[in-house]
């Protein structure tokens, strides 16, 4: 029960009181004419407009027509912007190119650069390239890029602000050295 229900519900106890201790037994009778009395009365009595909750002010409660909308999203999220790879470095897909053209596997290169932002991993790396062989990481700085290598000991290889890691990979610890030199190679 609601409190915007106690006065009509007090009206209605008061009715019934009155209606109890008014009347005699002649007003029952089959030939009696009907009387307009609280019996009478419609049970369907409007409810008075509730006065707001304690400590509610009127005046900055919303109108009732505005409680029950709901506000309208836009139809896809904003765009994830990722920091900018440094200029030093080189990029991702220039990595995986590079391994390519130097005869190393990198079957199924796939630009996975929407993990580094918040609905990813959160890794806050500019881009990201997954193959079956290796996973290529750029980061916007170096410190960043030795965060996460030390994070993937012994999986991963740094070199500036970029990391190769290794953990998902395919790639016999014997091959990674020939990986490694084919990125310190670059620029």
């Amino acid at each position: 029960m609601t409190t915007r229900n106690l006065p009509a519900l007090g009206i209605l106890l008061v009715a019934v009181v009155l209606t109890a201790g008014c009347g005699s037994d002649d007003d029952r009778s089959p030939n009696a004419t009907p009387s307009v009395s609280s019996e009478a009365a419609p049970t369907d009595l409007p409810t008075p407009p509730a006065s707001p909750s304690p400590g509610v002010d009127a005046a900055t409660s919303p109108p009732a027509a505005a409680q029950g909308t709901t506000q309208r999203r836009p139809a896809s999220p904003p765009p994830v912007v990722l920091p900018k790879r440094p200029a030093t470095a080189p990029g991702a897909k220039q990595i995986v190119e590079a391994f390519r053209a130097a005869g190393l596997k990198v079957s199924h290169p796939k630009d996975r650069a929407v993990d580094c932002g918040p609905d990813g991993l959160g890794l806050g790396c500019s881009e990201l390239m997954a193959t079956d062989a290796v996973t290529v990481y750029v980061f916007p700085d170096e410190t960043s890029a030795s965060d996460i290598a030390e994070t993937w000991a012994g999986q991963s290889y740094q070199r500036g602000a970029v990391v190769l890691n290794y953990l998902e990979a395919k790639t016999p610890a014997a091959d990674r050295p020939r990986y490694e030199k084919v990125l310190n190679g670059l620029r």
